[in-house]
């Protein structure tokens, strides 16, 4: 492949961790929403009151998109100096993404079970902060990993 070519893929990295971020946390949002909106419908078809809480479940998975802009914004520094680092960015976004994912498909059961007894948030915030966990060691890892790139 020409050099020219390679240039013209220089930010593919970068734009790969920041893609696949947002499409899992699209997902997981997503999912959650769609049990959050089932949950209300089930309690305002009971006359209960609806919980505006299961709101923090749906949104949990949308920090994952600012971690893959933290790892984009560091992959374009090194790009921008000669080296492109498209796996590096494809799979930490492919982690992070699936993270957001996950988190997701909790926050769903966490909107359904908290719809169902209005218990238990702390319990369900818990279980969604060890599948945000995954995401930030993916980023803290990945950033240290872009670090010796990047000083090479």
């Amino acid at each position: 492949m020409e050099n020219n070519m390679l240039v013209q893929f220089k930010d593919l990295g970068a734009i790969l961790v920041l893609a696949f971020s947002a499409v899992g946390s699209g997902w997981g949002a997503g999912i959650a929403g769609m049990a959050a909106i089932g949950a209300w419908k089930k309690n305002f078809a009971q006359n209960k009151t609806a919980s505006f809480m299961l709101v923090v479940f749906v949104a949990a998975p949308l920090t994952q998109t600012v971690y893959g802009m933290i790892i984009m914004r560091q992959i374009m520094a090194i790009a921008n100096k000669g080296q492109y680092l498209w796996s590096i960015g494809g799979l930490a976004g492919l982690a992070i993404g699936l993270s957001a994912f996950w988190q997701g498909k909790c926050a769903a059961c966490a909107c359904d079970a908290m719809g169902e007894t209005d218990k238990g948030f702390g319990n369900y915030l818990v279980v969604l902060g060890m599948t945000e966990t995954v995401a930030l060691l993916v980023m803290a890892f990945t950033l240290m990993l872009l670090g010796i790139v990047g000083a090479a």
